[in-house]
């Protein structure tokens, strides 16, 4: 049993009601036109769910990880896509920004970030570095009162709408992973510029592209966090991140689910509703199991994110990325297959739900990756 206080309650009745008027009848637009969210965005913003974790004096709602989730499992139950472009903005971006910065720059970038004037992103992956991602090449010079900043990052959701990036340099590069640091870039600093709007399978109402930096000049009061600190910046985030895709994988399977039980129910065939048929009972049943799993893993994670217990969430940050996402995918297929025919077109939501789900066990650190990181968590040194 989850224990969810009458206030977190009512959020995810709030949203609930808000994903399915506001943001679903616009899922399948904005996946074909592969187009950011911008109405849903907006009006986030006007709830105060921009900056939900920011604290309340700069604009935030000052919420935890726990509502994190709830948004994010509730958006994503209808529309993958502005979940993501959310979650980016507020959980990768702006949650990076309030736990890392100086009060000048929380001052500065929180408030418009929080009213969704600017829209955030995270840049960290490169052409040559996606797991391996202290093989960064990003190189940012050190030139007095700024740095210099050549090199390229890619697959950067937010990337070709975003305003405000957190940005993963090597500032050290003899120093390896020791040797980066994070930076506020904005898309106005000279020597920035967006590369390739990429065209993908799933999450197509997230736009995603390439940042490119040509002796772009970054001013010295932009470092987030300490030099060649950025390591400490990237796993402090990258935990509650998990969690937060964990949840937009939760959401995601349930919304299938949701949709295969109610065509279930309805759909007859020799002369009887086909969920009266033992093999789709089967089915459902394995994925109303996986759902609930799901569920317990991933909002452990949020509290012990809560919490502060930074340690004891690494191998549960894990475990829910890992088993979500893998969950999702056998489930959007799963529901294809109850559908049959019907699954396979657009006029269901099934098809763009499985086309998405991929994605989920991809990025923000592969099925391979978790695994890892679990293998040596109860191994220890073995695994090394």
């Amino acid at each position: 049993m989850i224990p969810f206080t009458d206030e977190q309650k009512m959020l995810r009745e709030t949203m609930r009601s808000f994903a399915e008027k506001e943001v679903a009848p616009l899922a399948r637009e904005i996946d074909e036109q592969e187009r950011f969210p911008s109405e849903s965005f907006q009006k986030l913003a006007a709830m105060g769910l921009a900056g939900l974790t920011a604290p309340v004096e700069y604009g935030g709602a000052g919420a935890g990880y726990t509502e994190l989730c709830i948004i994010t499992e509730e958006l994503s139950a209808v529309c993958l896509s502005t979940a993501a472009s959310w979650g980016t903005h507020a959980c990768l971006c702006l949650d990076n920004i309030r736990r890392n910065a100086t009060e000048a720059q929380l001052s500065k970038y929180v408030p418009p970030l929080c009213r969704g004037e600017k829209i955030g992103g995270l840049a960290m992956t490169e052409p040559s570095s996606g797991s391996d991602v202290m093989s960064m090449k990003l190189r940012a010079e050190d030139k007095g009162d700024h740095y210099l900043f050549n090199g390229s990052k890619i697959f950067i959701s937010n990337g070709p709408v975003g305003d405000v990036f957190v940005v993963y340099a090597k500032t050290a590069p003899e120093k390896k992973a020791h040797g980066v640091s994070a930076f506020i870039i904005e898309k106005e600093f000279p020597g920035f510029s967006r590369g390739k709007k990429f065209e993908k399978m799933g999450w197509r109402g997230s736009p995603t592209g390439e940042l490119i930096f040509e002796d772009c000049r970054v001013p010295k009061e932009n470092l987030l966090g300490k030099e060649n600190k950025g390591f400490l910046v990237l796993m402090g985030g990258l935990n509650t991140e998990r969690v937060c895709l964990g949840a937009m994988s939760l959401g995601l399977a349930r919304g299938a689910y949701e949709v295969a039980l109610k065509y279930a129910k309805e759909r007859v065939q020799f002369g009887k509703p086909i969920a009266a048929f033992q093999l789709i009972q089967a089915k459902l049943a394995d994925m109303a199991m996986e759902i609930e799993l799901g569920r317990l893993i991933t909002y452990k994670g949020a509290l012990l994110a809560d919490q502060g217990k930074h340690r004891e969430m690494n191998l549960t940050a894990a475990y829910a990325k890992l088993y979500t996402s893998e969950a999702a995918m056998r489930i959007t297929t799963e529901a294809v297959q109850i559908l049959g025919g019907y699954g396979y077109i657009k006029e269901f939501p099934v098809e763009r739900m499985m086309r998405d789900a991929k994605l989920q066990s991809i990025g923000g650190g592969t099925s391979e990756i978790q695994r890892m990181i679990i293998a040596r968590e109860i191994l220890g040194g073995v695994a090394e």
